[in-house]
């Protein structure tokens, strides 16, 4: 099978391809992250990746768009009840990944976002599996949350970069305003 594996960041990676190399599985990585906020954690994390890619000899393939004011734009169209940036977020990162995989000859794609217990696993699985169908190929769905914690320390021990929140602008948000004064959270109540 030739699968592309969306890529958000090295750490997140590393268990990913461990996990489907076990299968039998040589995923090349794909970056599309607009949703990196602000430019230099964008850097970092790209940066990382391009860095693991070549230790492991891997291929990586990049659609470099820091996204900024498109990332803004889209999710502006919603309240921000709890989950519904994280479904746009999802969407246009699955999205052009699975047109990529498609258009480049792949049989399937996944994500690294699997590996994370902090996400939305049915969310990603169902527009996963939406996407696939529309293009005519597979979502690899993987269950990778038990190898997050192992995956964090190989990362460490690598040097690559560890990111402290999801991705978003509104994730470092939300990271760094739990530890702050509580101005924050006191306002929005």
């Amino acid at each position: 099978m030739k699968l592309l594996l969306h890529t958000c960041c090295a750490p997140c990676s590393i268990q990913c391809v461990q996990v489907l190399a076990a299968e039998g599985l040589k995923p090349a990585l794909f970056w599309f992250n607009p949703n990196i906020h602000p430019y230099t954690e964008y850097r970092s994390r790209l940066d990382a990746l391009q860095n693991f890619s070549k230790d492991k000899n891997l291929s990586l393939a990049k659609e470099d768009e820091y996204g900024l004011q498109s990332f803004i734009k889209a999710v502006s169209v919603v309240d921000a009840e709890e989950g519904k940036r994280c479904i746009i977020c999802y969407r246009m990162r699955l999205e052009k990944t699975a047109l990529f995989a498609a258009a480049n000859g792949y049989d399937a794609f996944s994500t690294s976002l699997l590996i994370s217990p902090y996400q939305n696993h049915e969310l990603i699985k169902a527009i996963g599996e939406e996407l696939a169908a529309a293009q005519g190929i597979e979502f690899l769905y993987r269950d990778f949350r038990s190898f997050f914690r192992i995956s964090q320390k190989q990362a460490r021990e690598a040097g690559y970069y560890m990111q402290k929140y999801c991705g978003c602008i509104f994730s470092e948000e939300e990271r760094y305003c739990d530890h702050c004064c509580g101005r924050c959270r006191q306002e929005s109540e």
